[in-house]
């Protein structure tokens, strides 16, 4: 069996997450408390009691879910003996690239929690409300290609580009409002249904380039040390285990493209994967790992009993 870690992104927040790890595992309380410090807020409180809208914020969902994230991972360890570094790869989406780091030893909890709320201000900052849009294409019809149209007839007009490359079904184009607009005219055209989404900037374009200069500026301070195995990186698509390639694709990330479907793809043909495992909140990655590699197996893990079990499995 060849396993790899998958790390959710930004869309798999919900009031209560990460919880149930904390009231079971003091290994997962510890992590909740060095995110808090690290921020100077108490994070653990609003991820456990709400409000809603003050969690969704980006600068609050990034750190947020990685803290879940390396908390389900550090009570791995710590409960039922897992070695993170007895699988093949890690692989987190968006935001999740950052907690595979932090799960893989490369960057320490606490600079993950300070460059990901930075990244979230940085985002927020990078385009007024309203002036840039995402949109989802779904539908049997949508691959790539059909994408890819979409978005050049969107930036005829305005910057528009394909953003998220989830699975097969599942693509997301992201720029400025009328681009995007004009995008969503020309997928339906295409046979795609296309849905906008509700969020509060446009990730993964180039509108997204004051952001990348602010987390450039971050990444060159922190300290990036190799992972205990190869993380797949977004915008490569292919694992990466060097500090200083890895800073720089970090930056590459914020404007890039998220090749979610060919990192999923490498790991199944190329790296022999045959177990993906979600860890953290929610089951977003797994449901698309099930499309993507459907002869590998795949699983979330959320609750204190998936872990007993998952561990008790390997």
């Amino acid at each position: 069996m060849t396993l790899a870690l998958l790390f959710p992104g930004q869309g798999s927040q919900a009031v209560g997450m990460g919880a149930q790890l904390a009231d079971a595992f003091q290994s997962a309380r510890d992590v909740f408390a060095e995110v808090d410090e690290a921020l100077g807020q108490k994070l653990s409180v609003l991820m456990r009691e709400g409000p809603e809208d003050q969690l969704t914020l980006t600068e609050n969902a990034q750190p947020a879910l990685m803290a879940v994230s390396v908390a389900a991972i550090r009570a791995l360890k710590a409960e039922f003996g897992f070695d993170v570094a007895s699988a093949a790869y890690v692989a987190g989406h968006s935001l999740g690239e950052y907690s595979a780091l932090a799960a893989a030893g490369a960057i320490s909890l606490s600079d993950t929690a300070r460059l990901l709320k930075l990244r979230g201000q940085a985002m927020q900052r990078a385009v007024p409300v309203g002036q840039g849009a995402m949109a989802s294409l779904i539908g049997p019809k949508t691959d790539l290609a059909l994408a890819e149209a979409a978005a050049a007839a969107g930036s005829e007009i305005g910057v528009c580009v394909v953003a998220n490359d989830n699975n097969n079904g599942n693509i997301v184009i992201s720029g400025e409002k009328a681009a995007v607009d004009r995008a969503i005219e020309k997928a339906k055209e295409l046979g795609a249904r296309a849905i906008p989404l509700n969020v509060s900037a446009p990730f993964h374009c180039p509108l997204m380039q004051p952001a990348a200069d602010e987390m450039a500026a971050a990444l060159a301070e922190a300290k990036i040390v190799a992972p205990v195995m190869s993380v797949v990186a977004n915008v490569l698509a292919r694992p990466e285990s060097d500090p200083e390639v890895i800073r720089r694709l970090l930056v590459e990330q914020v404007t890039g493209r998220v090749r979610w479907r060919e990192s999923m793809e490498w790991m199944a043909t190329e790296g022999g994967v045959t177990r993906f495992v979600e860890i953290g909140s929610g089951k977003v990655l797994t449901g698309m790992a099930k499309r993507i590699a459907p002869d590998a197996e795949s699983l979330p893990l959320n609750t204190p009993e998936d872990l007993e079990a998952f561990a008790k499995s390997v």
